[in-house]
């Protein structure tokens, strides 16, 4: 018996870890908090949350949830397109050092997470 049911099993959940330049981690993690605010009730976005390392502060976290792999893309579409976006994707990319690291999830459920 799976802990997932099917229509959680479509969810997509994401961890992304990002290293900022040195010195840069408020910046990026504003940055990325203004990011965030435009994802505030765009369809299919269940949780987006910004994190900072206490013991690295130049290491920021994103914690995604999506209802989806479709709202995953319309999502990263309309930052792409958006005319007049609070922090440009090049922005955010200036400010990290080195790629950033995605780990993908399977969200199962707890506080803040709709059933």
């Amino acid at each position: 018996m799976s802990v997932v049911s099917e229509d959680a099993a479509a969810r997509v959940g994401r961890l992304m870890t990002a290293k900022a330049l040195p010195g840069r981690g408020d910046e990026l993690a504003a940055a990325l908090v203004r990011v965030a605010g435009t994802l505030r009730g765009f369809p299919g976005c269940e949780l987006y949350v910004i994190n900072q390392d206490r013991a690295d502060p130049d290491t920021v976290y994103a914690f995604e949830v999506w209802s989806d792999e479709a709202a995953v893309n319309a999502a990263l579409e309309a930052a792409r397109t958006a005319a007049n976006p609070p922090v440009s994707m090049a922005a955010v990319m200036a400010m990290v050092d080195g790629p950033m690291r995605r780990v993908d999830l399977v969200p199962l459920g707890g506080v803040g997470l709709a059933e």
